[in-house]
């Protein structure tokens, strides 16, 4: 089976907006690698320009920490479907709901680059063929390790089990907080938003979607 590239469920021709003016090296899948120089100088400029002194003791090295830690933030764009699920994919002859829930989950707002901090369900009617547990939890980090909105993170993890498992159907949920609307803006602490997305059997038959809500919402772990 020929397993899609992950940015096909963002768009190539984003992709390559998103990291053409980005050094000078290509990284893996053909992208731009970030320069750690041109990153280091945008946070000092950054710095200025709050009022900041960058070359005081405490922030001496701050383009750096800031840099490495946005390297792990944005990796996601770095990350192809192919090496995340290493062959992890088995047949095997079930039919029955696998659901992994309560994925912790961050991502970072695409709008003002600030924390989205909440949990994933996901689940999945195998047609044939099972996916090893923990690649269900990659997926939704590394489609989580992008500048996001919630909508559409909910979206490319239903789109890219559907890809490669051609499951029976496929059902996410996205439950997270946004420090957008905590820390800025309306300044809401403890609001949270629900995002699903259903496909196949989830959207068609609403017995099996009831079942996986149901199954979801029975947690004492919850938040």
């Amino acid at each position: 089976m020929t397993l899609p590239n992950s940015s096909e469920f963002i768009s190539a021709e984003q992709l390559e907006k998103n990291f053409e003016s980005n050094g000078n090296g290509n990284g893996k899948n053909g992208q731009k690698s970030v320069s750690n120089a041109e990153m280091e100088q945008a946070v000092r400029k950054l710095l200025t320009e709050i009022g900041e002194d960058p070359n005081r003791e405490g922030l001496l090295d701050t383009p750096k920490r800031v840099s490495k830690a946005w390297q792990f933030l944005t990796s996601g764009y770095r990350q192809s479907m192919e090496e995340l699920l290493n062959g992890a994919i088995f047949t095997e002859d079930s039919h029955e709901m696998v659901l992994v829930r309560d994925i912790t989950l961050f991502s970072t707002c695409e709008h003002h680059m600030l924390p989205i901090i909440g949990h994933a369900h996901v689940a999945y009617i195998p047609n044939g063929k099972v996916i090893g547990l923990s690649k269900i939890a990659r997926i939704c980090d590394m489609f989580g390790r992008r500048l996001q909105v919630q909508e559409r993170l909910t979206g490319q993890i239903a789109n890219a089990l559907q890809e490669v498992l051609q499951p029976e159907g496929v059902a996410v949920v996205v439950e997270a907080t946004h420090m957008c609307m905590v820390m800025r803006g309306v300044q809401k602490p403890g609001s949270w938003t629900t995002t699903s997305a259903m496909r196949g059997v989830f959207a068609e038959d609403p017995k099996t979607r009831h079942e996986f809500m149901s199954l979801i919402r029975h947690n004492p772990q919850f938040h």
